[in-house]
Order: structure tokens, then sequence, then C-alpha cells
């Protein structure tokens, strides 16, 4: 393909709606909640997790235009990106968080991106931080010689993602009462939130420190809906540290899961996710009868 459009994004095939799987786990049957697991990880074999909702609305502009986008040496939507790039037959160019990262080897999630296709281009971590200036994301444009690139935010979420991720939210339906994602730039949960129905509420899991999340998560429902939608919350106290950080714990809790329920755990969300979730329950923040759907948002890699 030469271009994209809506229909060039549906011959991909996306498994939609994403199953919804229930969890039978005796940790959280004693305090009285039903844990579901809502597989966003089986849309695409390719395009990572819920990153599927996320970039179509943005590739669907594209057009044949090189696309542009950001994102850290471990970064599961850069990686989505590529992908989509490879499978569309768009350029694709990754700016990566790190200057230092440019003359060392690759890691498997960066060299799976230059396998698809991704050129890289590694800058410092100041200028990372401003990217989002009018005059240092034109100088990037520049420096990547593609002024005219579709420009895709860190982690895909544009306001018409957060859009996209409302079917989430409508997918689940009435299914749960409480929907739980783990959550890095905001834009699952900023659109989930807007697609649950009345009555129900949506927990964000933080995986990077730093408490910015919730005033980016309700400049994203303004972007994309004019205001605050969905009954939402956060809780700060499960990053372990920061993104792609884990502790002892953390690990073991995996490990516990995958082996009590056959599934492969990825660590960097959807770990903190469901540990965060079982150590709430065991505080009593779910009242009894609560259904938990926990948003699984990738598989690990490699």
């Amino acid at each position: 393909m030469t271009g994209t459009d809506t229909s060039d994004l549906a011959a991909l095939g996306p498994c939609l709606p994403s199953p919804c799987q229930e969890i039978v786990d005796g940790r959280f049957e004693r305090h009285g909640v039903r844990l579901l697991l809502k597989r966003d990880d089986q849309i695409h074999p390719d395009l990572v997790g819920n990153k599927w909702r996320k970039l179509a609305p943005n590739l669907a502009t594209a057009r044949g235009r090189t696309v542009v986008t950001f994102g850290g040496a471990y970064s599961n939507h850069l990686r989505a990106t590529a992908a989509a790039g490879r499978l569309l037959g768009l350029s694709t160019v990754g700016v990566v968080r790190g200057q230092e990262l440019a003359g060392r080897p690759l890691n498997p999630s960066l060299a799976r991106c230059v396998a698809d296709g991704m050129r890289l281009h590694f800058v410092d971590r100041s200028t990372y931080r401003r990217k989002s200036e009018p005059e240092t994301l034109a100088a990037l444009l520049r420096a990547v010689d593609a002024e005219d690139a579709v420009v895709v935010p860190e982690g895909g979420s544009s306001p018409s993602a957060v859009r996209g991720c409302r079917a989430l939210g409508e997918e689940l339906g009435g299914r749960a009462d409480v929907a739980a994602v783990a959550c890095g730039t905001g834009g699952t949960l900023a659109g989930l939130a807007a697609g649950l129905p009345r009555g129900r509420r949506t927990l964000g899991i933080p995986v990077l420190k730093g408490g910015f999340l919730a005033d980016d998560i309700r400049l994203l429902q303004d972007r994309a809906f004019g205001g605050p939608r969905g009954d939402w919350s956060l809780d700060g106290r499960f990053h372990c540290g920061g993104y792609a950080r884990t502790t002892p714990e953390l690990d073991s809790f995996a490990d516990d899961f995958e082996h009590r329920h056959g599934l492969p755990v990825e660590r960097v969300y959807v770990a903190k996710l469901l540990h965060a979730l079982l150590a709430l329950a065991q505080e009593g923040a779910f009242p009894r009868g609560t259904t938990l759907a926990a948003v699984v948002t990738g598989r690990p890699f490699p």
C-alpha cells in the first residue's frame, strides 16, 4: 500500500471487540471481587495491544506521508507504529529519548522497530521534554527530513486517539462496575472513561512517577470532547520506581499470576495493573459484589 485510509486499516483484520475473559482467582474472590480481563492484547498480532485503538485514527490521515512519533527505548508505541508502517507501506521515524543511546547496541524493542523499517533519531532528554513546543518540533522534523510528516504524539495520545479509545468503554458496557487500566500518557484512560455508561467508573494505575498525569488526562478530554467525561481516578502508588522499573515483589507476583492462570504477563504495564488491583482488593477498596475489568494492553516482548 502507498496510502492509508480507513478501509486499509480494516483490511488488517483487527479482532474487535476484543474478548473478555473471566479469571477465577481465590485472592480476589475472598474479597467478593469478580475479575475480568479485557484482552486488548488480542486485537492484532503486530500492533501491540491497545495501540490499535490509538494508531488507527492517527494513521487514517497519513495518506502516504511519513509518520513521525516519539518514545523511550522500550516504547510499545514505537514498536507498534513501526509495525503499522510496515503493514501499510508507510515510512516511519521514531524520535527516541536519550542521545546517549545512539552509540550503543539496540535493545530488542528498538531493533524490532528498525527491522520493521523505522528510522530512529536519538535526542537528548532536554530536547525531548520540549518536543511539543512548535520551534523544537519544527527543528526535529527538519533534522529527520520529514517537514510534511504526520506527527503522532508520544503514546499515540492525540484527540482522535482518545476518541478512538472511547470504544473500549462502550465494549465493556454494563459488564463491569470498575474498568481499570495501566497508564503511561493517559490517552487510553481518557477515552475509556468517556465510553463507559453512567454509574461505572474508571481506575488508572500510572506506571510513571511524578503525579502529573491527572492534569494531562483532563487536558486530553478537553481537547477530544470539549470537557470532562466519565468518573475516573488514579492511584499512583504502584509505579515501582518509574517506567520500566520493577521490584522483586512485582516480578514474583507476575510469575505467580502466569503460573496460576497460564497467561503471560507483560511487565511494564500489565503486571503493575494486576498487582495494584490485588493490593486494592486486599485493602477493601472494592465493595463486595464488584465486577472488576482489567484492560490487558499488551504482551511480553520479546
